[in-house]
Parts: C-alpha cells; structure tokens; sequence
C-alpha cells in the first residue's frame, strides 16, 4: 500500500493519501485544507482518488473536501452522527477566524465495521465516538495500520469540550476499539506525530489499558 501523511493548513491536521499501486485507485482521508496540494501529491503518486474519508466533522478536517470532490468526483463519506458538525461549516470557522469555504453533502454514511478498503487492501472502518459523536477511525490490519483522526494521539487523546464531546465515550472507544488492536499497530493520528498502540496502552496520560 501506498501511504502518505502530510499536514495541512488552517491547524495542522494530518492529511493521508492511501493508495493501491496495482489499480492506482486511492483514499484521500481527512483533507483540511490545501486542495491544490493535496491534488498535486496524488498525482505524483499516479493515483486517481476514488473516495474521501473523514475521522470526523470539525472544520479543520474537511476544509478542502468538496474541492477535491468537485475537482475529482470521489465520494464523499462521513458517520451520520456528525452530519450536524458537517452542517455547521460556516460556524465552525467563524468561531476560530477562519475562511470559510462551500461544502456539498456527504453522500455516503459510514456505518460501524464497514469495509473501506482499496484495491487489493482490505480495510475496515471503527466508530470511535466521544471526540465527537460520528468520530470513526479507519483499520487496515494487513498493513498493521489506523488512521485514528483525533481520537488518539501520541501521549494524549482528543478534545471533548466541543461540540458533542464526551470523555467518557472517547475513554471506552479507546479502550474497547484501538487498545484491543495488535500492540504493534501504527496510528496516524489527526495532528501530530505517529505512535503505536502498545506504547499508548502502557505511555498514554489520560487513557491507559
């Protein structure tokens, strides 16, 4: 599998391209900003990006996603429980003196365990609310890989002040759906550096096994 992870304006959240060398088919997961870059990332890569996932709804994590959407044609995907957030675009970036930028809506609802694999890989896509409520993170075991958005960080765990946050949620999705994956899974995180799940079992200040 192809993967790249790059960050992406206005807060730096981690952009990932995954791709499948066979098909040239790809992912395009969390993209907050920067259309123009991310396009032009895929393309070095060869690829021709077939869907848009996102961890979750907050602004700064779909920013660019109808762009590429109206640039690309790829579908866009998100858990329904965050379609509100979704909808609050213009309010989000406001609050944070942000550009706003139009958004179309999501066409395809994620559901719990749902396959989103690529080409020959086989993924699998985990709702891991507390964060906010459609907060999903994206499992692909054969690469030992999860794109946990900002649920998981290295040595932390994601906001729960906003809107819909809920630690007590964020504690059992880390507990019952990332700290159950193999010890040697790397996390792409939504901001911030990789980790892996077992130094975040033994390491993690808020949320230990």
């Amino acid at each position: 599998m192809i993967i790249k992870t790059f960050p992406v304006p206005p807060l730096g959240c981690n952009c990932t391209i995954l791709g499948d060398p066979v098909t040239k088919k790809a992912i395009v997961v969390d993209p907050g900003g920067a259309f123009e870059q991310i396009l032009t990332e895929v393309r070095n890569l060869g690829l021709t990006i077939e869907r848009i996932l996102h961890t979750h709804a907050h602004f700064d994590h779909f920013l660019a996603s109808s762009a590429i959407r109206k640039a690309t044609g790829a579908l866009l995907c998100l858990h329904e429980a965050d379609r509100k957030l979704w909808d609050m675009l213009d309010l989000q970036c406001e609050l944070f003196g942000v550009v706003s930028a139009p958004a179309v809506k999501p066409e395809h609802f994620l559901k719990d365990e749902e396959q989103v694999g690529i080409g020959g890989f086989k993924g699998v896509a985990l709702h891991t609310p507390g964060h906010t409520p459609g907060s999903m993170s994206f499992y692909f075991q054969s690469q030992q890989l999860v794109l946990a958005g900002d649920t998981l960080f290295r040595g932390a765990i994601g906001r729960t002040d906003l809107w819909g946050g809920d630690f007590k949620a964020i504690e059992r999705s880390i507990k019952e759906r990332l700290y159950t994956l193999d010890e040697q899974t790397r996390v792409i995180t939504g901001h911030g550096s990789e980790t892996v799940i077992g130094f975040e079992k033994d390491e993690n200040m808020y949320v230990r096994a």
